[in-house]
């Protein structure tokens, strides 16, 4: 058994000071973990639905360069949906 010394409030704000630095601490590892994950996702290779949306944006704003991004990528995905040049064959 361990004797504690000091009032209660000093108790108080040693465990509130030690949580902070846990805290952070743990912050700062989750931090790292998820900087990495973002690395190693952004190093795969682009999917075929990628290709394909960079080629059709491109496509769409040359045509419609006054029209909304939001709009444009609306009308290319849903062009990928009736698209036969997905991988997978699905329709």
């Amino acid at each position: 058994m361990v004797k504690v010394e000091g009032t209660l409030d000093e108790l108080k704000a040693l465990f509130v000071e030690s949580a902070k630095r846990e805290a952070k601490a743990t912050a700062k590892r989750a931090g790292k973990a998820a900087v990495k994950k973002t690395v190693k996702a952004a190093k795969r290779a682009p999917s075929a639905y990628n290709k394909y949306m960079k080629k059709e944006l491109a496509r769409l704003k040359k045509k419609h360069p006054k029209t909304p991004h939001t709009t444009l990528f609306k009308r290319a995905a849903k062009s990928w949906k009736g698209s036969k040049k997905k991988k997978g064959g699905k329709k």
